[in-house]
């Protein structure tokens, strides 16, 4: 009895792994009353890319992410639409518009600066599906109808449609109650949904932390078991996705999620590294509240400076060490810039425009200890000035560099020219007046080859500790 009951659970368990996303051919029908949208959310060019479709015969509705976060009552950041025409029939309707894809072929709508990323339903069937050993798809363009598109979504939370003339949300796997659970739900059999894709997991992390959701324990539990998976994702698509999750106004809840689900090794290949040293940690969780502070303020982000915030461990551990060996300051920090970069490279593709921008932080860090002479003035007129002393007040709140530090420069940014140049003289005078006192001394008793050097640095502008 025992044995057979064992058995049964077991082909329980065995059909779970197996099964495919089921295709509800019906969805549930919602109206305006109930799902409570409003409708002044919506963006206007999602709307009318919605009604031109619909005025050519065909069907055409706002879907995934959007209409979940419509239904949170937060205005969404991009609006996608989802329809039965074809790339071919979708172009020719539009002024601006561009086919583009290999892997998953769609269409750009183009409304100045606002692109409504226009794709036609997908077919559950193998088709065109071609995948690589480990299951990840790596091209599917089988068009069929949608609930075979709402099966394939990822998470019920993303497989809504909502038509905006009609007003009404059309729901094939009971995304709506999730949502309104705060529950994170995977459709089909996570496993086999993970291996199609591993982004899918970094997509629940992410989805989990910004929208305060929990994930539902059975779309949770492979995830640590198949987190090796990110390692066969293009480089390129793991840094968007990546990028995604840090601006996404709650990294820091992303960063202790991924850590949690086991997802942290391998996305940056030093972020280990960062997050099991103390300061290290203390400097990228500091960076990461305050990144998280300006998304919600809406105010701008730069990814550069974010990138260069994650890594600055890793590149301040091999300079140190290269400036212990003897190597001069300057030269040793442009080669573990070199050495971090190209050792990031391999794993993450950091476009080349961020990279520059990271290097350009960091090598402004010891310029901001030059601070007599015309060195201060001439850093005034580097294009990267706000984003390198944002990056010092960070390393000064951390108690990396001095406190003082980051307080002259706040006082030297925001003082008038006639101020800027007094600041200036005072360190000069003040780099200047240990040499001399030196020169007294050597002819009095011959003594102060201790401070030589240190006067010396000052003289040259190194004035390393503030």
């Amino acid at each position: 009895m025992i044995r057979r009951l064992v058995q049964r659970v077991q082909d329980s368990v065995q059909t779970l792994l197996t099964r495919k996303p089921r295709s509800r051919r019906t969805p549930k029908r919602i109206a305006a009353a109930e799902h409570g949208i409003d409708r002044a959310l919506v963006s206007k060019h999602a709307i009318r890319t919605c009604e031109t479709l619909q005025a050519a015969g065909f069907r055409a509705y706002i879907v995934g992410g959007a209409v979940r976060d419509l239904l949170l009552g937060i205005a969404p950041k991009d609006f996608d639409v989802a329809t039965d025409a074809t790339p071919e029939q979708i172009k020719p309707l539009f002024r601006r518009a561009i086919i583009i894809g290999r892997r998953f072929r769609l269409v750009h709508v183009m409304f100045g600066n606002e692109t409504i990323e226009t794709s036609t339903f997908r077919a559950l069937g193998t088709g065109e599906k071609d995948t690589d050993e480990h299951g990840r798809v790596l091209a599917d363009n089988t068009f069929g109808e949608q609930n075979e598109d709402a099966a394939r979504r990822d998470f019920t939370v993303n497989a809504m449609y909502y038509d905006p003339t009609q007003q009404e949300v059309l729901d094939y796997h009971d995304g709506v109650r999730d949502v309104r659970r705060r529950r994170l739900r995977i459709i089909g059999d996570p496993e086999g949904r993970y291996r199609e894709d591993p982004v899918r997991m970094l997509r629940a992390v992410r989805f989990a932390a910004k929208l305060g959701f929990e994930i539902d324990a059975e779309t949770r539990e492979p995830i640590g078991r198949l987190a090796g998976l990110i390692e066969n994702v293009p480089a390129a698509r793991l840094f968007d996705e990546m990028l995604k999750l840090l601006t996404s106004g709650h990294a820091v809840g992303c960063i202790e999620r991924l850590r949690a689900e086991g997802l942290h090794h391998g996305l940056l290949p030093m972020l280990d590294v960062i997050l099991d040293q103390p300061q290290g940690e203390r400097f990228v969780m500091l960076a990461l509240s305050r990144t998280d502070e300006r998304v919600r303020a809406g105010k701008h982000i730069a990814p550069g400076f974010l990138f260069a915030t994650l890594l600055w461990n890793e590149v301040l551990k091999q300079w140190d060490a290269r400036v212990a060996a003897g190597e001069h300051r300057l030269p040793a920090l442009d080669l573990a810039i070199d050495r971090v970069l190209e050792a990031q490279t391999e794993k993450l593709a950091i476009q080349r425009r961020y990279s520059s921008d990271m290097r350009e932080i960091w090598m402004m860090q010891p310029r901001f200890e030059r601070r007599n002479g015309q060195a201060p003035l001439r850093l005034l007129e580097h294009l990267r000035l706000r984003a390198g002393y944002d990056f010092l007040l960070l390393r000064c709140d951390c108690a990396e560099a001095p406190a003082e530090l980051g307080q002259w420069w706040t006082n030297f940014m925001n003082a008038d020219e006639e101020t800027r140049v007094r600041m200036t003289q005072q360190r000069t005078e003040s780099a200047a007046a240990p040499r001399k006192r030196r020169r007294g001394g050597r002819r009095k008793s011959g003594a102060g080859a201790g401070t030589d050097t240190e006067a010396t640095a000052g003289a040259e502008g190194g004035d390393a500790n503030g």
